[in-house]
């Protein structure tokens, strides 16, 4: 009997010890009670779907991505319209100067912050969303009827999108 009261006492002066984050961990720790009871009904009959997901808080990080490269994609092809606008009235209706400067404005322009962006957004897309694969391809499956891959951008796509 007197060896448990000292095991007792050395047992709460070591919690007596700890600091208070270390006390509210130790409450929140699933004790060897909690293992293997069942799940609540309302856990068992909630669905796991992206509504849910979203209404619990946090935007996963393919949508954040994916939000990003769009934005930033539209950004670029409103700061080449303004570019192309300005530098058509520079040019003042001369279309062989225009087409000259007009590419080497597309072949300077460097968009490696975006491509990298977009690079992991093809790497990494179709793995964080679980799509599926077409066995036919071999490929992922299009989302919406379209792919989910985004073209990099280079001198090519800018000449693509507004040509000289």
């Amino acid at each position: 009997m007197r060896r448990r009261r000292v095991l007792r006492l050395d047992v709460v002066s070591e919690r007596q010890q700890d600091s208070s984050v270390e006390r509210l961990v130790r409450k929140s720790l699933i004790t060897e009670d909690a293992l293997g009871r069942p799940f609540s009904e309302r856990i068992r009959q909630s669905r796991r779907t992206l509504e849910n997901y979203l209404k619990a808080g946090g935007i996963p990080r393919w949508m954040e991505r994916v939000i990003e490269v769009d934005s930033r994609i539209g950004q670029e092809q409103q700061r080449l319209a303004t570019a192309y606008g300005a530098l058509q009235h520079e040019c003042d209706g001369d279309r062989a100067l225009f087409a000259r400067r007009w590419t080497a404005f597309a072949q300077a322009t460097r968009y490696d912050e975006l491509n990298e962006l977009i690079r992991q957004h093809n790497e990494w897309y179709p793995i964080e969303r679980d799509l599926p694969m077409n066995p036919r391809t071999g490929d992922y499956v299009q989302v919406r009827g379209r792919s989910f891959r985004r073209p990099e951008l280079g001198p090519e796509w800018v000449l693509a999108q507004f040509p000289p």
